[in-house]
Parts: C-alpha cells; sequence; structure tokens
C-alpha cells in the first residue's frame, strides 16, 4: 500500500475531507488556523482547551464531529512538551494517520500552517509510517469486516510551491523506509539471501544502477573464510550484493553503506534459546537498511556516487556447520578463532568491509543488528555508533538526529584490542561479555582501513512491542541516518 502525499494551501472550515488532524503542543491555545472551524462548530474546540479535555500529552488523541461543511471529523493529537519539535511533529502525524488507517476514512488532512521545510518533511515521513502494514501474509478480512486503508494525505499549508519539495523528499524516503520494513517484516522461508540479491537487481533496472551478486564460488574465488564459514551450515546460496549509483562527478569517491544480512540467525552450533528467536528474522534489517537507502537516494536523484553493499546468508546448525574453536581465514589474510558461532555477524561483515576497499570509499558506514550487548547499554531509543574517525563519526551522528534516529558514540579506544586477541589466531570472534558491543566494533576495525562508521542498530532496527507509531516488527532504521549522511554531503 502506498499514501499519496501532497500539500495545497486553504482554510480549515473549508476543508473537505473525511478527517482533519490537528497536531498541538501540551498547553498549546486554540491555534488560529482553527479558529474559522471551531466558530462554524459552536466553540467545541476551544470550550475542550479551556476545560482541559484534551491538554496536548504525548499521543493524546481527541475525536470532535465535524458540522454540516468542511471536515467530517477532527482530531486533535498532543505531542507533549518535547523540545525537538520536528522529531514530535513525525510522531504526532504518525499518531494521527494510524489512527486515519485504522478508521478507515481512506482519506485524510493534516494542518501544517507555519510549519517550515524541515517540520513538512518529518511529519510527512511520520505518516507514512502511521499508515504502513504489512499484510502480504495475511488473508484479507470479509467485505463485511474490511475499512478502507488511508491512501491519501494532504497537507493543509501556507505556500503550496515552497512545500513541494519537502513532500517530494518525503515521499523518496517513505518509499525506501516502506521496502526496507517491507523486506524485515517477511519470514525468513520467504526473504531468502536470493530474494534480498533479486530485490538489489529490481532496483538496479529501474534506477539504472550497475548491481554486481557474488555467490558461494565466486566468495571462494576471493577467499573470503571468513564470511564463508557462517554460510557453511546451510545449502542456501548465500550473496554479497552491491549496488552502484553512480550521479556524482566521475572522478569523486564514493560514500559505501554496507549492511548486515542474516536472513535468519539460529546462533548455529551456539545455538540461541527457543524463546523469541522468531525475531531473528529481523537479523537482516541493516541490508534492509541498505536496500531502502539506495532506493530513496536514487528516488531523489542525488549527484553523488554512492554504493549500497551487503552481505547475505543464514547461520544454521548442521553437521556441515562452523564449530567452536575452529579457525578461518579471511581475505583479508587474518586468521580468526570461532568462539561463539552466534557472533556471526561480524564474519560476513569482516569479508565485506574488506572487499569494498576496491571502490576507494571516501567513507563507509556500516549498520548491523550485532550485539544483544548494544541494547544493554542503549535500549531500544538509541543506535550505538563507533568509527576510526571521530569528526567522521559526529557526522553520522548529526545525520541521525536530523532523521530522528538518534546514535550514540561509544569508545573504541586502542585497548580494546587486547579482549579480542586469540591465543591460536590472530584474533577471535568475541570477547566475552564485557564491553560486548564495543568488541565487536573492535573486531569490525580489523578489517578497515578508510575513514568508516559502525552502526550498531540491533535494538533499533525492530520492535518486538507495538510502539504506537508503528506496530510490531522492523522500524526502517537506519534508512534515514544513511540518506542524511548522504544528503548533508551533496556539495
Amino acid at each position: 500500500m502506498t499514501l499519496t502525499l501532497s500539500a495545497r494551501s486553504g482554510r480549515a472550515a473549508t476543508a473537505n475531507t473525511p478527517l482533519l488532524a490537528c497536531l498541538m503542543s501540551a498547553g498549546q491555545p486554540l491555534p488560529a488556523a482553527l479558529k474559522e472551524l471551531d466558530k462554524s462548530l459552536g466553540g467545541v474546540i476551544k470550550r475542550t482547551l479551556d476545560r482541559r479535555e484534551f491538554r496536548g500529552g504525548r499521543d493524546e488523541v481527541f475525536h470532535v464531529t465535524g458540522g454540516k461543511r468542511g471536515p467530517r471529523r477532527i482530531i486533535l493529537v498532543g505531542m507533549g512538551a518535547a523540545a525537538n519539535r520536528v522529531t514530535a511533529l513525525r510522531r504526532g502525524a504518525a499518531i494521527a494517520a494510524r489512527y486515519a488507517h485504522r478508521s478507515g476514512v481512506g482519506s485524510m488532512t493534516v494542518l501544517a500552517a507555519g510549519w517550515n521545510s524541515s517540520e513538512i518533511e518529518q511529519a510527512a515521513i511520520g505518516a507514512q509510517h502511521g499508515a504502513w502494514e504489512y499484510t502480504a501474509m495475511k488473508t484479507p478480512p470479509s467485505e463485511s469486516d474490511m475499512r478502507a486503508p488511508l491512501t491519501e494525505l494532504t497537507l493543509l499549508v501556507d505556500d503550496t510551491k515552497s512545500a513541494e519539495g519537502p513532500v517530494r523528499a518525503a515521499v523518496a524516503l517513505g518509499e525506501g523506509y516502506a521496502l526496507a520494513r517491507t523486506l524485515a517484516n517477511m519470514p525468513g522461508n520467504i526473504c531468502t539471501p536470493d530474494l534480498l540479491a533479486d530485490t538489489a537487481r529490481d532496483l538496479g533496472r529501474r534506477h539504472q544502477m550497475k548491481v554486481t551478486v557474488l555467490g558461494r564460488k565466486e566468495m571462494e574465488k576471493e577467499r573470503m573464510g571468513s564470511f564463508l564459514c557462517v554460510a557453511q551450515g546451510t545449502p542456501e546460496d548465500p550473496k554479497l550484493v552491491a549496488m552502484e549509483y553512480r550521479k556524482g562527478p566521475k572522478n569523486q569517491a564514493p560514500i559505501v553503506l554496507v549492511g548486515k544480512g542474516l536472513c535468519f540467525d539460529t546462533g548455529g552450533i551456539s545455538i540461541k534459546p527457543a524463546e523469541r528467536m522468531e525475531f531473528m528474522k529481523f537479523d537482516m534489517c541493516g541490508a534492509a537498511g541498505v536496500v531502502g537507502a539506495m532506493e530513496a537516494i536514487a528516488r531523489m536523484g542525488l549527484p553523488i556516487n554512492v554504493v549500497g553493499v551487503f552481505g547475505a546468508t543464514t547461520n544454521m546448525p548442521s553437521g556441515t556447520a562452523v564449530k567452536p574453536g575452529d579457525i578461518v581465514r579471511a581475505s583479508s589474510g587474518k586468521t580468526i578463532e570461532i568462539i561463539n558461532t552466534d557472533a556471526e555477524g561480524r564474519l560476513v561483515l569482516a569479508d565485506v568491509l574488506h572487499w569494498v576497499k576496491r571502490f576507494s570509499p571516501a567513507a563507509v558506514i556500516d549498520a548491523a543488528t550485532l550485539t544483544g550487548a548494544c541494547v544493554v547499554a542503549l535500549g531500544h531509543t538509541t543506535t550505538g555508533a563507533f568509527g576510526n574517525d571521530d569528526t567522521l563519526v559526529a557526522e553520522v551522528v548529526a545525520a541521525s538526529r536530523r532523521a530522528s534516529e538518534p546514535a550514540w558514540q561509544l569508545p573504541l579506544f586502542d585497548e580494546y584490542k587486547e579482549l579480542i586477541r586469540s591465543v591460536v589466531a590472530d584474533i577471535k570472534n568475541t570477547g566475552g561479555r564485557a564491553a560486548g558491543a564495543i568488541t565487536a566494533a573492535a573486531f569490525l576495525n580489523e578489517f578497515v582501513d578508510y575513514p568508516w562508521v559502525h552502526l550498531d542498530v540491533a535494538g533499533t532496527a525492530y520492535t518486538e512491542a507495538d510502539l504506537g507509531t508503528i506496530p510490531v516488527g522492523g522500524t526502517g532504521v537506519p534508512v534515514g541516518t544513511f540518506v542524511e549522511f548522504v544528503r548533508g554531503r551533496v556539495s
């Protein structure tokens, strides 16, 4: 389902819409843009505010029935007392759109008077989040139970022309997020390495990108022993995929976006507990984020060179699976002692990060649902950021804030390298419980020699609980961060 977005100027009182939404901060008086409408309704909205029946609390929704003319229904949506207005508008628009989607109104209008470009764009992205739903694997409801999904949203703005750019950008980002979330929500028997590779090929055809796909045989020629040791327990063919978007100067070094694509992670021989293992279909959200970002970047037509790369496989226990204590050799030549086969994502990324050196990148950003330790450290609100260049890390973190996907830098001091030193090999694939997210990043750092940032999105790329703005499933993180970073590099 695609949400059609548009912007137009006009008066709330005469808006011919099934539902008009007004996003309000805590304690905000009646907006000027609602006064004419409120007068036609006998002052019901102002009385509601005066009586504090609606206080503008975060995610609070108050419904008012419309009059004979104008909006048929009106909702007031609270944004609370958030310090970041852009983020609050994005969340409020998501709440409004999700309310509309559940209500079966089909289309709605959001009052956006006085909003600047960033506020319009982020609110439009939020609305697309709220209206999106993964229903591909469900039997449709009966005709009597069917409600019209939200398919059309109009922003009521002061100046239509100035809103066109933000709306176009929001549509592009919305399509990228939708693609990433669709891939993430697919079950592991559907979203296979082959499907991810085919999705990249389709993206390449639609946007004139060069797409390179390596399978098991090609990776063997590249001596990718680290990646292949994860894939040796499954009959599915692993894939390393690169999508090249070349709209910048011919000699411009590209930005490279890298994603972890574990289409399902059992933990291998170091098998995970059965409880909640079904969520391990989301272990490919880094790869989904790369694909979604490339979709958005191409739709925006940004004048820059970007390469999106991901490594995809499944981590399965079998008679051929890699074992704790095994030693493998990565394509860089480093030997790795396998301590825990559930620390597999870093083994895939090790060879992928070494492989992307061929692009002579200006910067590389990888995203991976890499460690539960990062969730312990930062919860489900913030992404962990690590890197070998503090200036670059700061640039990525700033992009994450603009995208309403906040990241926080964690240390990567040389002392942490000691935790992954092996007695029998060059390094080992886990440093134990202490500083688990950091030692995972330190492991990846062994395979890069260019400006690099690692984003651990284990706590932010998917949710196991309904967040109010979106249901259980993929969140789309880190699509926005990737895109905002690339946009920030456009000169």
